[in-house]
């Protein structure tokens, strides 16, 4: 039987070669975005799924949905974020509520709703970012995507503890990669097609519990 792979985030950039990639390797997939017009992709098991992480309501209606088709998955990768503030170098009420509306309270919600819906033994992934390492933090930019990204790290270890020997759980900096979610991504040394294949090395390698992990240098990185 092959595996189930829900990934959100799917319309473009790093979740677009995932969802293209994992479809390739023999995945089932659901992806799970906004836009749900994906003409490119004809697969027979592929599916799409609206969902709006920053609204409560649509992600009752999707985890709704996948309770209704009684789906079950091996691997969630909870890859949708935005970051209006990145570059910007003071708070701001407006991108604030905007980043952590989908990086951290609309992405801890759907995971808690989508638990009972992942098997024994099944992988959550979180593609976080090294902007979010207390430890390696020196930057001053980006305040609302910085801490959003840590508090999506926090989110990671109190999976992997609480759901240690159920689920493996993990925390991914995808490196830098050229997509639109600043400006300044064009310059990115990745494409999203190889975030994306390191991304998917690591999903299906014997990674431990509660590792953040660099895609870009693939090593560790430091929480």
């Amino acid at each position: 039987m092959k595996q189930h792979v829900l990934i959100t985030g799917a319309s473009k950039g790093i979740g677009f070669a995932l969802t293209k990639l994992f479809l390739e390797k023999g995945f089932a997939v659901t992806a799970a975005s906004r836009r749900i017009q994906y003409a490119d992709l004809q697969y027979s098991d592929f599916h799409s799924l609206a969902l709006d992480l920053s609204d409560p309501s649509s992600i009752k209606r999707s985890v709704g949905e996948i309770k209704e088709k009684g789906i079950q998955f091996d691997i969630l990768i909870n890859n949708a974020g935005v970051g209006p503030d990145l570059n910007a170098v003071k708070p701001d009420t407006t991108t604030y509520h905007e980043t952590f509306a989908v990086n951290t309270e609309g992405t801890v919600f759907f995971t808690e709703a989508m638990l009972p819906f992942i098997k024994k033994g099944g992988k959550i992934i979180n593609i976080s970012s090294k902007m979010g390492s207390v430890a390696l933090c020196t930057g001053t930019d980006s305040p609302a995507y910085r801490m959003s990204k840590a508090a999506l790290n926090m989110y990671t270890r109190i999976l992997a503890e609480k759901y240690r020997g159920t689920f493996l759980v993990a925390a991914l900096h995808p490196g830098w990669v050229r997509t639109t979610l600043s400006p300044t991504n064009i310059h990115g040394r990745l494409s999203p097609e190889q975030s994306a294949q390191g991304i998917y090395e690591f999903v299906n390698s014997d990674f431990e519990t509660d590792t953040f992990w660099n895609v870009e240098t693939g090593d560790f990185c430091e929480w």
